[in-house]
This record gives structure tokens, C-alpha cells and sequence, in this order.
């Protein structure tokens, strides 16, 4: 245990609570509005903060460091691109994701497609969201543990409490915010550590030299079936992801939502080249990890790092979890309020709907926790919570907003179609395949088929979807 890493890791999660702390107070969270999208007041550069915060988390420095120790360089490359790609489709959807401007992903699909639509999709995202928010806790602990001393176990209960509370604090806005400031301090982090890890490998050189043969080819030994397996769950992920939809929501206006996803992919590369430089160094600097999770927060943990610039790494490292988890904990507790109580209720005011968010993700948050303890590893529960909502979610959203001839059972048929040989395949079979190259055709064979034999509503949806959102009479209730 380094004390000096104890110090700047207490310091920075007392300077995150108390971001929640001040955003907490009720003169800057007074509506349902103001907690989930922060009042349409948050900056571009905030805005690209919270965008690439919210998504590289654990799933990014654990889990995709584990993928590029494990596999190399050249495969680590491939499977960050999925990413990259997918912020490219968003960019040109982005203005007419801020002009529909709603509340959850659901909610969007319902004007297309109707109540029952929306209430699958609501069911496929809470499942899929507390997976991913469990895999936030166990990461979290997983830092926590490396630097403290504790048990990993430990370590994730006390990840789960400041995630936990980060998100029944202040919302978007104290989310939004901690995103920025983590963003920027784990960006510079990270390209500090590159030179003084590479003159620990003797350069490209050694770092190269240090691969098994297998880790220099382009799928590390994987076939490309199974490289295709790894690569699809996050690609789908960030096309359908609720958070994504949420914040560029939340942006001032459409085109601030562009640029904001601009930013985003600019921003991604600084932290994607880092960690892939990085985890690969991680291979002959520490060849004998217990685990190849800890392939990035290794070198900060085990003295590779100068102390300062390790204990950065670490804390910044953990406040992208929290963060992370805080916004996925926010996001699947407004599915539960607009999809559920709102939906169906006479309307909640916005002090019951703060109120019910709020208990709705202390429930969620120990239901994640309890889910996380099921898994060993955060890229198997990665690859799982990805594929369920990304197989599920990306034909149907699609479909919304480009095929007019989808039709309310094809889209019923293709989601839960999508998810019952996602988990099956996951549960029965033994193979280095992962569920996505089985699930994905299934879902979209069934789409498209089903809405071939069906009639479709007479909708013009690209014209609802970028002008309803949040209004629930525009869809007619099937």
C-alpha cells in the first residue's frame, strides 16, 4: 500500500462528494428536468466531458486493458474502432436526437411503434443497465482494493455507496460536471505515463519485442468470428445507449449536440491510443498478473509509475467508474419513473418524481451490487450486459428512425428474439463465441420477416421522431 496513492485517491473522492454535496441542494435541483437533463444549461466542453466520461469506465480501463494484455496491440486497436465508428453514426443523428428530446430510449420508440414496444425495450434496458452498473462497482472495487489494501469485495461495497450516492445527489448536473474535471485529469494522466512506461520497455522496441507471436497479428490468436463477437456488443452499445441519448438531450440546442459528439470522438482517441500503449507495455513490465484486468492500473500500482503521477491515474481511473455507474444508475432509474409510474399514472409532479428517482436508484444500486458478485471478471459481464441491450435496442431504434416498413410485431419479435438467444447461448454453451454473432442475425432476421408479414401503422416516423419526445399522446397506445 502507498500512502502517498491513499492521499490523493481520499482527496479525490472528498472533492467528487462534495460536487454532489453542492449540487444536491434543492435551489439547483428543483424539477424532474433539472435531475436528469441539468436544466439545458451545461457547456459544450462539459457536455464532451460527460459524453466521454460516461462511457469509457470500467468497461475501458479494466476491461478493454484486459482485452489488449490478453490479445495485443494490433486486436486492442480493432476492438477500441467499434467505438470510434459508432460516434461517428451518432454525430449525424445527434440533432435529431436533441429534437426528439426525450427522456428515455423507450420513450422515443413508443411514438413509432406503440406502449407495448416501449414497455419491452423499458424491461431489456434496466436489465442490461444494473449488469453494466454492477461491473462499475466491481471495477471500483477492484481500484480501491489495489491502492487501500482491502479486499476487492470491500472495495466494491464502497464503490457502490459513492456511486450510489453520487447519483441520488445531483443529477446530471453534479454527474455532468465531476465527468469534466475526471476527463481532463485522467487525459493527461495517461499520455504523461506513455513515455516514462515505454523508456521502462526500452522504447517501441522492447515493447514491441515483448509480445508472444500471437499478440502481434491482428486478432491475437482469436478467429475473426470471434473477434467479430468482441467487437458488435460495444458498437451497438454507444448506437442505442440511453445515456448518450440523455445528454445529448440535455445539450442547448441541436446543434450544440453535434459538436458535443464531435468532441466526444476527438476525445476518445486520447484516451483509447493511451490505454492500448499502455496495457501492452503491461505485458513485459508484469507478466505475472493475477489478473489482466489490472493491466493498465498495474503499472500506477506497482511502482512502475512515479507515485504522483500513479496515484493520478488511480483516482482518476475510479472517479470514471463512479462516474460511469452514477449515470447508468440516473439513467435506468428515469426508466422506471417515465417509463413506469409516469407512463401509467396520472403524471407524477416533479417533487414525487424526484423523490421516486431517488428511491428507485438506491433499489437498483443494491440490486447491481448483488448481480456484480455473480460474475468473476468485468469483460465477461461486459460482453453479457452489451450484447442483451445492444441486440435488443439497435435493430428497433434504427428501424425507427429509417425502415418505414417496420412494423410493431416485427420489432416485438426481433427484441425478444435478440435477448432469449443472447442469455441462452450464454447460459448452454461453451465456446470462445461470443452471443452477439448468434443473437444479432436472429434479431434481424426476425425484423425484418415478421414486419414483412405484417401491416405496418400508418406513421411517418422520421417526422414524429424529431418532432414528439416527450410528449406520451403522440403514440396511440397498442
Amino acid at each position: 500500500m502507498e500512502t502517498t496513492h491513499v492521499v490523493i485517491l481520499v482527496l479525490y473522492l472528498i472533492g467528487m462528494v462534495g460536487t454532489g454535496i453542492w449540487f444536491s441542494r434543492s435551489k439547483k435541483i428543483a424539477t424532474g428536468d433539472d435531475f436528469i437533463f441539468a436544466g439545458r444549461q451545461l457547456p459544450i466542453v462539459v457536455m464532451v466531458g460527460t459524453l466521454i466520461a460516461t462511457w469509457v469506465g470500467s468497461g475501458t480501463i479494466i476491461g478493454g486493458a484486459s482485452f489488449v494484455y490478453a490479445y495485443g496491440p494490433i486486436a486492442g486497436l480493432i476492438y477500441f474502432s467499434s467505438a470510434p465508428v459508432g460516434m461517428v453514426l451518432l454525430y449525424f443523428l445527434a440533432a435529431r436526437i436533441r429534437q426528439a428530446s426525450s427522456y428515455t430510449v423507450p420513450q422515443l420508440l413508443e411514438v413509432r411503434f406503440g406502449m407495448s414496444v416501449r414497455m419491452l425495450a423499458a424491461l431489456i434496458t434496466v436489465l442490461a443497465y444494473v449488469g453494466i452498473t454492477a461491473y462499475q462497482f466491481t471495477g471500483g472495487g477492484n481500484i480501491i482494493g489495489m491502492v487501500t489494501g482491502l479486499d476487492a469485495g470491500t472495495g466494491a461495497i464502497i464503490a457502490a455507496v459513492i456511486i450510489t450516492f453520487l447519483a441520488l445527489g445531483g443529477g446530471l448536473k453534479s454527474v455532468a460536471w465531476s465527468d469534466f474535471f475526471s476527463a481532463i485529469i485522467i487525459i493527461v494522466g495517461l499520455i504523461v505515463a506513455i513515455p516514462i512506461v515505454l523508456g521502462e520497455t526500452d522504447g517501441f522496441t522492447g515493447w514491441w519485442e515483448g509480445l508472444a507471436p500471437e499478440q502481434t497479428t491482428a486478432t491475437g490468436g482469436l478467429s475473426w468470428l470471434a473477434m467479430i463477437g468482441y467487437l458488435l456488443p460495444t458498437f451497438l452499445l454507444i448506437l442505442a445507449d440511453q445515456n448518450m441519448y440523455q445528454r445529448l438531450s440535455a445539450s442547448k440546442d441541436p446543434a450544440s449536440a453535434r459538436k458535443s459528439m464531435a468532441g466526444m470522438l476527438f476525445a476518445s482517441f486520447l484516451i483509447y491510443l493511451p490505454v492500448t500503449l499502455l496495457a501492452t507495455a503491461a505485458i513485459s513490465i508484469l507478466p505475472d498478473l493475477e489478473t489482466p484486468d489490472n493491466a493498465v492500473l498495474g503499472l500506477a500500482g506497482h511502482g512502475v509509475l512515479p507515485v504522483v503521477i500513479g496515484g493520478i491515474i488511480l483516482a482518476s481511473a475510479l472517479a470514471f467508474i463512479i462516474t460511469t455507474g452514477s449515470s447508468f444508475l440516473l439513467s435506468v432509474g428515469g426508466n422506471i419513473v417515465y417509463d413506469g409510474f409516469d407512463r401509467f399514472g396520472k403524471g407524477l409532479g416533479d417533487k414525487a418524481r424526484l423523490v421516486t428517482h431517488r428511491l428507485t436508484i438506491l433499489v437498483i444500486g443494491v440490486l447491481a451490487y448483488i448481480l456484480g458478485t455473480f460474475f468473476p471478471t468485468v469483460l465477461e459481464l461486459q460482453m453479457y450486459s452489451y450484447t442483451v441491450y445492444g441486440v435488443a435496442l439497435v435493430p428497433a431504434v434504427f428501424s425507427a428512425f429509417f425502415w418505414r416498413r417496420a412494423t410493431t410485431p416485427g420489432v416485438l419479435s426481433s427484441m425478444a428474439l435478440g435477448v432469449i438467444v443472447t442469455i441462452g447461448w450464454e447460459q448452454t454453451t461453451d465456446s470462445e463465441l461470443n452471443a452477439v454473432v448468434i443473437s444479432l442475425p436472429a434479431a434481424l432476421v426476425a425484423l425484418v420477416v415478421v414486419s414483412l408479414l405484417t401491416k405496418p401503422k400508418s406513421r411517418d416516423l422520421p417526422q414524429e421522431v424529431t418532432s414528439a419526445g416527450t410528449s406520451r399522446n403522440d403514440a396511440d397506445g397498442n
